[in-house]
């Protein structure tokens, strides 16, 4: 699976071929076309950048591209000393303009302001979209239920596994509904015992019980006016279930000790991580609640559920460590592949500790699979295992003679030590060329070689990869 996808639109000039080289060694796929082929090109959802290097771009199918993927930002690149300016039309469609030659600071500094801008803003803003950042169907279908219910004042369920980003999504709906002035106030109501729930709810006046010295508002007053988000709903006591049913549909309550009527304008979120039709037929949730909350129920997709979104997660978290100016962190395409056949119990919760703790362990530094905890490791040797065998078969099946791993034994008849010493390194070179996209720098990292040694050997095999001394 391909880390970051980019789409080059290019003509025969030497420095998009430069352009190309740069954007692959900084990890993109880049799959570049000429204007003529654009119109291919279209309805390819998966790119997560557009650099243009031609002055002239067909204006029809330029705008088409730019409607048919608003959320894909465009990049003009232009050579510094040539003075053909782009059109204002092509300007007033793109994010950004880049001057070549350019620099990696530079480069990397022009990515970071597209994907990250929430970086340069108060780190409120940054926690506010975690978890909701990707290119998935199962994620997109999430944001958009968000944006349909948002404005409104309907209750809404948010159901999902512990991890995935309930409270996030009523975050969301609270800031992007009228009420987002007004306050969210979240209570867990399985972290609270049954006994003082209802007073976190709806207050208490002096008196009331044993250490109540003074009066005290709930979290229902608290959030008058704005939204009150119920998390862990599946786990409140049924005697609460029964005063919240009232509460939600008098709009009324009593603060514990107290019979004045006090009226409540407020939106409520539940969420929960719980079957609750059947915690129903358990007798352990109430059927008349969960009607009077499931009037829009959204569904939090599991982490492994939209494996395809986790290179975008992880530069979100490492974008927000940045921003809270600590140390980030940056993984190999194939320690990403490796996070992506994880199970991922805890869900987004999981992966972003890891990421924290890597950024911890090597600061500022770059992490391939060997510097992930075990179960990674074992999980990414398993796989290679797999691999291995599955490769060897089909090979033996073919043509044992031709079969370049290690043996188990040596054969009765012998062979020639050096000769098959070379052939499996020449073997594993390749697989680390096809595994690097041909970039000889990363394949030397791969095999944990000097590039300048791995080069050599190239020569030596008579193999070719892709250099980037030349930028």
């Amino acid at each position: 699976m391909a880390l970051r996808r980019a789409l080059l639109i290019q003509d025969e000039r030497l420095f998009c071929h430069q352009l190309e080289i740069v954007l692959k060694f900084i990890d993109y796929e880049v799959h570049t076309v000429t204007v003529d082929e654009l119109e291919s090109e279209l309805y390819e959802s998966s790119y997560r950048v557009v650099f243009i290097t031609v002055e002239e771009v067909g204006e029809p199918a330029l705008v088409r591209l730019a409607e048919l993927h608003r959320q894909v930002p465009m990049v003009l690149v232009g050579e510094r000393d040539v003075h053909k300016p782009f059109s204002s039309r092509l300007e007033s469609l793109a994010a950004l303009k880049l001057e070549w030659p350019t620099t990696y600071a530079v480069l990397a500094d022009c990515l970071e302001k597209l994907f990250h801008p929430e970086a340069n803003v108060a780190v409120r803003s940054a926690e506010l979209f975690r978890s909701l950042s990707g290119n998935s169907s199962a994620i997109h279908r999430t944001r958009q239920l968000i944006q349909q219910v948002a404005g409104s004042d309907a209750t809404v369920l948010v159901l999902g596994e512990s991890g995935t980003g309930k409270e996030v999504i009523a975050r969301n709906l609270h800031y992007f509904s009228p009420r987002r002035q007004k306050p969210f106030v979240p209570v867990n109501c399985g972290a609270i015992p049954a006994e003082l729930l209802e007073s976190e709810l709806f207050g208490h006046e002096k008196g009331a019980f044993t250490g109540a010295l003074s009066a005290r508002q709930g979290r229902f007053e608290l959030a008058e006016g704005g939204t009150l988000f119920l998390d862990e709903i599946g786990d409140m006591p049924l005697a609460m279930q029964v005063k919240l049913l009232r509460v939600l549909q008098e709009r009324s309550f009593e603060r514990v000790g107290s019979n004045k009527t006090i009226y409540c304008d407020v939106r409520i979120i539940a969420a929960t991580h719980r079957d609750l039709e059947e915690a129903i037929r358990q007798n352990r949730f109430r059927e008349d609640l969960f009607y009077r909350l499931n009037v829009f129920p959204i569904e939090v997709p599991a982490l492994r559920e939209r494996v395809e979104d986790i290179p975008v997660l992880v530069d979100d978290l490492t974008a927000r460590l940045k921003a809270e100016k600590k140390s980030s962190v940056r993984l190999t395409p194939r320690t990403l592949r490796t996070l992506q056949k994880h199970h991922w119990p805890g869900n987004v919760r999981e992966l972003a500790n890891l990421i924290e703790r890597l950024a911890i362990l090597y600061p500022n530094g770059v992490v391939d699979i060997a510097d992930l905890p075990d179960k990674f490791q074992r999980q990414a040797a398993s796989e290679d295992m797999r691999a291995a065998n599955e490769h060897g078969e089909a090979d033996h099946a073919q043509d044992f003679s031709h079969e370049p791993v290690g043996l188990a034994r040596l054969p009765e008849e012998g062979l020639d030590l050096r000769e098959h010493l070379n052939s499996l390194e020449c073997e594993l070179i390749k697989q680390a060329l096809d595994e690097c996209n041909g970039v000889v720098a990363h394949a030397a990292n791969l095999l944990r070689m000097r590039r300048t040694t791995l080069v050599e050997k190239l020569r030596k095999y008579g193999l070719r990869g892709e250099e980037t001394s030349i930028i």
